[in-house]
């Protein structure tokens, strides 16, 4: 494969809020929504987020904090909501789960061997806050969360990770080097490559159609009242 290349995205802004919606008569569309027509609730209850088709569209994978769990574990189920099923351990953190684009295997970051207990909650007093915590590593599994296998085994931040569409690299976030960056991997996680250098945050990769580009979020502080802004 060639090299992937890398696109930097700074901002992003959002399309759907604080618009007023004309009259409709889909009784799915949300008030005030001006975008997204048939809008269908999958989930109920608890903390639902991060969900991402399978290759051929008929499951949706997602992290969810529910069945009286204290902190996310990754769930699997069918595109209409049915068939919810626990896929991850239900021990420690899980986060930022994905399918192979085949469809015989998922990966997920758990902090599990770390702990089996949920780590501390971050402090939201100043807003949303995304944890960092150094337990998470990477792993693999089939869809109905056999056949685990450890992926990542540094110290620090392993997550956020996605799986490239011909199905031969892994893009993800992680903290091995001291800073928080993007590094790809092969789908066995041998080969670690790191793709960015610069202070501050890089994260959230994604692939594009063709497997040659990656686009992912970054802040990088320009002055140490940036850098202490952002350890907020």
């Amino acid at each position: 494969m060639k090299p992937a290349l890398v696109v930097l995205i700074f901002s992003v802004a959002a399309l759907a809020a604080g618009y007023a919606n004309p009259a409709s008569d889909d009784p799915l569309r949300l008030p005030n929504e001006k975008h997204l027509r048939n809008i269908r609730q999958l989930s109920n209850g608890g903390e639902n987020a991060e969900a991402y088709f399978s290759g051929d569209g008929k499951q949706l994978i997602f992290q969810s904090t529910r069945d009286g769990r204290a902190c996310d574990q990754i769930y699997i189920m069918n595109i209409d909501g049915s068939d919810v099923r626990m896929v991850s351990t239900g021990k420690g953190r899980t986060t930022c789960s994905y399918f192979y684009p085949n469809g015989k295997r998922i990966t997920y970051s758990s902090t599990h061997l770390a702990n089996a207990d949920c780590p501390p909650k971050p402090d939201f007093s100043k807003g949303y806050v995304w944890a960092i915590y150094p337990g998470y590593d990477i792993f693999s599994a089939r869809p109905d969360g056999s056949d685990l296998k450890q992926l990542t085994k540094t110290q620090g931040y392993d997550a956020e990770s996605v799986i490239s569409p011909n199905g031969k690299k892994i893009a993800f976030t992680s903290t091995r080097d001291g800073d928080l960056d993007i590094y790809t991997m092969d789908i066995d996680g041998k080969d670690v490559k790191r793709l960015t250098s610069e202070v501050g945050y890089d994260g959230g990769p994604f692939w594009s159609y063709d497997s040659q580009w990656i686009v992912f979020r970054a802040n990088h502080p320009k002055s140490e009242k940036d850098k202490a802004e952002d350890c907020i």
